[in-house]
């Protein structure tokens, strides 16, 4: 769970208790007013959120091989830099090259003709492999208790947001979907990729490889703004029945949890919210792009 200063991963111990690690956030933006523009801070703010989960599953990763009989041995809890660099290189390359730049060569290896039916078709073919991409890891088993924890954290924070009790018992009542997550951003990145895509025409191939690259960051910063925008906005019914498809599409990614599961992420949020309180009267409240 991450608050505007504060962040906290909580994880199920061998023992069955609960462990917890919290860490400030030293966020750029915070010192930089250009980094708070619109567009700019999503681009940030996607960075920051990258950063923090891969220092999350570091950590998660630490107790896993506790849980695997290495209790002796020592699992640092941090990424190093280099590690995280390269982390960040892998998992950004192969989501490029996968929902990128195949689209755009599939569609040009297609008899169309006209810019404005070349990106439509990039971009349903694009669409598709992210829906059979979801649709195929949901059915390894160890995703599915991720998709759990993911439900979980939704529940969460929406019963927060609605200002109820965080018990486990009325947390689940909670929808397991919401308007912030990450599943519904990754979906509008494709989607506002086709409208950005038809201003810059059909390049020759390799160009056309250069710009699915070079306008990424872009698209994500307004994919950003809308999804914020959304979180704002959750009683407007003209907005969300438009971005009902990135809702629908949580149903790939998430899973109903636990009652133990959703002790789990409760334990994350009332760390960040007490880690919150802290700052003053005008810390914000706790959002998370989960």
């Amino acid at each position: 769970m991450r608050g505007p200063g504060n962040w906290a991963v909580a994880v199920r111990t061998p023992s069955g208790e609960i462990a917890q690690v919290s860490r400030s956030i030293d966020s750029q933006m915070a010192r930089h007013r250009v980094l708070r523009l619109p567009i700019v801070r999503g681009i940030m703010a996607l960075g920051e959120s990258l950063a923090i989960g891969f220092r999350a599953l570091a950590i998660s990763a630490n107790y896993a091989a506790q849980e695997e009989g290495k209790e002796g041995e020592e699992v640092s809890t941090e990424l190093s830099r280099g590690a995280l660099i390269f982390a960040f290189a892998v998992a950004i390359g192969f989501a490029v090259m996968l929902f990128k730049v195949t689209p755009g060569l599939l569609t040009e290896l297609l008899p169309i003709k006209g810019t404005g039916w070349f990106v439509i078709v990039e971009g349903l073919i694009r669409v598709s492999i992210f829906i059979a991409y979801l649709s195929l890891i949901s059915l390894l088993p160890d995703l599915r208790r991720v998709f759990q924890y993911h439900a979980a954290e939704h529940k969460a924070i929406n019963a927060y947001e609605a200002g109820e009790p965080l018990e486990p018992e009325v947390v689940q009542r909670y929808s397991l979907i919401h308007p912030r997550c990450g599943t519904a951003f990754m979906l509008w990145v494709m989607v506002l990729a086709v409208f950005v895509f038809a201003f810059f025409g059909r390049p020759v191939w390799y160009w056309l490889i250069a710009e699915r690259i070079l306008l990424l960051p872009l698209i994500a910063g307004l994919a950003y703004e809308l999804i914020r925008f959304a979180g704002k906005h959750q009683g407007n019914r003209v907005l969300m029945t438009l971005l009902a498809p990135g809702m629908w599409l949580q149903r790939l990614t998430t899973r109903q949890p636990s009652l133990d599961q959703l002790e789990v992420s409760i334990r994350a949020l009332r760390e960040v919210l007490q880690l919150e309180e802290g700052r003053g009267p005008d810390a914000q409240r706790v959002e998370v792009m989960a």
